[in-house]
């Protein structure tokens, strides 16, 4: 073994004297990188090889690699690359091709071998490291698409990449993606060739030499390969995905109309017949037939009329389809339909007001259905608002509560709409909102209340509101009542009264950390503001959080140091009741920070 590391060292020796005599490297960098190489040659060559060792000096040799770019880029020297790297490069693929014959079943260690060949621009290696790996990893359908793409768009080789994908077919016949790339492909060769076409005949140049078929200009390659897809694959997905990428191209209208053709044999089979998502499609191609037609040189009042026919022939198949499928889903796809248009940007009010009348109307007879999805309520009820239907709107938002009436974000939405149009039954509306609620869960709709009622009522009823709101709601969410129940008392009611609340508040536990802050705050807030009463506050504080808290601690030291009536002497015993309190790695975190604060760094 010492042998073959030796004889590796050695090997180096020439690539480490250029490095030194063209001045990239030191003689004690030399030297270093002999000592490291050395290092891992031995890991290398035990008996029991491991992947981690071979990973680290590929990483190594990569490092080099960088190191010598940058150095060569500092002082402008560009020569001796025969000797120096590509005697690494070498190296590092006869490292990898070790490592990948060893552990063949590893496919990142594959593609990291991948990586570094285009990193490096090492084309011919490329080509040899995907063949050898496809022999292996040929049940993997991701790694010829990745092969066959490399070979079209970096080595520009059409014909490689149309052999690959017809290889990749026969261990895969059944694979919709691997249908779909070669389909591209395809169809980015005959774009190609019809650029190419186009800048020679833009040059006058003499095409005789040059052979461009008519049938691959228009993408008939791209039509075969469909038509043998169609013939394994059957889904609906598969017809959309192809539709998509023949729509990235311009020259392809008549090979969509095919597809077009194709899904409608499809879809109507029985197997895809209750389908919502099959439905969706067919009724949104309407609109792709209709933009297939010739470009016709037309008036706007023209192109309005027949948008508004395609968009009529979609809202009849969408029909049906309410009709033959009658479930939420098929719903929805139909009001996310109706949605899209209504919200697509036109300069016709004509065609606008005729978008909302139809969105409504389907609306409403999916709600007369009962099979609206209770997430829409919220959206049918924002149109009707912007389309100034308020009483529309309140019949709507009480419907929606009866069929969803265990619903807090149901109950909150009819709630917000009584709040917005100012209703006089709001109170009446928050009451039945409680009663057929579950106390747990219910916080959003106190909040919604104490936040009206904080604009509406008067301080008594807010007050009396606050309060029976701490007694209904759940422990772990009157903590955020009682927050807000000390900010409203102080902004209505000043210090004094804030003070008393503050007291009784804390006779009921849980609180939050940001309620004493919020306590605190106030305190620090008065222009008499008492040492006395902070720690007061901090020390309450600490009784429920003094165990998790570290800045909690470390602001009650500053404001012994820097309130006017703060007894500095008394630091040392919150620092000493701090380290007793804390619990785990927060001890060392508040050592650091207290150390920090008395050197004037915090």
């Amino acid at each position: 073994m010492a042998e073959r590391v030796e004889q590796r060292l050695e090997d180096r020796v020439p690539e480490l004297e250029q490095l030194e005599r063209v001045g990239l490297f030191s003689r004690t960098e030399i030297r270093a990188v002999l000592r490291k190489a050395s290092a891992l040659e031995y890991k290398i060559q035990r008996r029991a090889l491991r992947k981690e060792d071979f990973i680290n000096y590929i990483q190594y040799e990569i490092n080099l690699l960088e190191l010598i770019k940058k150095r060569r880029a500092r002082i402008g020297y560009s020569f001796k690359k025969e000797e120096i790297e590509y005697s690494i490069l070498h190296r590092v693929h006869s490292l990898f091709n070790r490592a990948t014959g060893k552990w063949k079943d590893d496919v990142q260690l594959w593609l990291s071998h991948v990586a570094f060949c285009k990193q490096w621009n090492a084309k011919h290696q490329l080509s040899k490291v995907f063949s050898t790996m496809l022999a292996i990893h040929s049940n993997k359908p991701a790694l010829w698409i990745m092969a066959a793409k490399w070979e079209m768009e970096t080595r520009l080789s059409s014909e490689s990449a149309r052999h690959l994908f017809l290889r990749a077919l026969r261990f895969h016949p059944e694979c919709p993606k691997l249908y779909q790339e070669y389909f591209r492909m395809e169809l980015m060769h005959a774009e190609k060739q019809r650029k190419e076409k186009k800048e020679f005949e833009k040059a006058k140049m003499d095409l005789g030499e040059f052979n461009y078929s008519e049938e691959i200009l228009n993408g008939e390659m791209a039509r075969i390969v469909y038509r043998d897809a169609t013939q394994k694959i059957k889904g609906v997905e598969f017809q959309l995905a192809v539709l998509s990428i023949a729509k990235l191209f311009d020259f392809t209208q008549d090979l969509q109309k095919e597809i077009l053709e194709k899904h409608a044999v499809f879809s109507l089979q029985a197997s895809y017949a209750d389908d919502p998502l099959t439905w969706d499609h067919m009724a949104r191609w309407e609109l792709d037939l209709g933009s297939l037609q010739p470009p016709e040189h037309t008036t706007k009042q023209r192109k309005v009329a027949e948008m508004a026919r395609r968009e009529e022939r979609c809202c009849a198949v969408f029909d049906e389809a309410v009709g033959a499928v009658p479930t939420e889903d098929m719903w929805k796809c139909y009001i996310t339909f109706c949605l899209e248009r209504y919200n697509r940007k036109t300069n016709s009010g004509e065609l606008k007001q005729k978008r909302l009348e139809r969105t409504l109307s389907v609306f409403n007879k999916a709600h007369e259905s009962d099979l609206l999805p209770e997430s829409l309520y919220k959206q049918w009820l924002q149109l009707l608002l912007e389309s100034h239907l308020s009483e529309k709107a309140v019949e709507v938002a009480e419907a929606a509560t009866r069929r969803f009436s265990l619903s807090v974000d149901t109950w909150q939405m009819r709630l917000q709409v009584l709040i917005q149009l100012k209703r006089e039954d709001v109170s009446q509306c928050f009451e039945e909102a409680i009663k057929h609620v579950k106390s747990k869960g219910t916080l959003a709709l106190w909040t919604l209340w104490v936040e009206w009622s904080e604009g509406t009522n008067s301080k008594e009823d807010t007050e009396a509101l606050y309060q029976r709101s701490l007694r209904a709601t759940t422990p772990a969410e009157s903590v955020t009542m009682k927050e807000m129940y000390l900010d409203w008392t102080y902004r209505s009611g000043g210090y004094k009264k804030v003070k008393k609340v503050f007291t009784s508040l804390c006779e009921n536990r849980p609180f939050s950390l940001d309620f004493f802050r919020k306590m605190i705050q106030i305190e620090k807030e008065q222009e008499s503001c008492k040492m006395l009463h902070l720690r007061e506050y901090y020390e309450r504080a600490l009784r429920e959080f003094g165990s998790t808290d570290t800045d909690l601690w470390l602001d009650y030291v500053k404001e012994e140091l820097t309130h006017p009536q703060g007894k500095p002497e008394n630091c040392g015993s919150i620092h000493w009741r701090a380290m007793k309190m804390l619990q785990g790695d927060l001890v060392e975190d508040f050592v650091s920070k207290y150390t920090l604060l008395q050197t004037g760094h915090l």
